[in-house]
């Protein structure tokens, strides 16, 4: 019986994709503002800050 419900378990959280859209706008959101470095060398200097920043946060963040 326990294998039943561990089998029950790990198949829901292969079909879960609650998280998926948020992923999905997150890398389009990226992909869009990478463009627009690349169109307009203006922009560029501001979005390298950005991820520089966005970077070091999430470095912070795992170390905890």
């Amino acid at each position: 019986m326990l294998q039943m419900i561990r089998l029950v378990l790990r198949h829901r959280i292969w079909k879960d994709s609650r998280g998926q859209d948020l992923i999905e706008y997150a890398l389009l959101g990226a992909f869009v503002t990478v463009a627009a470095g690349a169109v307009s060398p203006g922009i560029a200097s501001s979005i390298n800050v950005v991820f520089s920043k966005v970077n070091s946060v999430l470095i912070t963040a795992s170390s905890s």
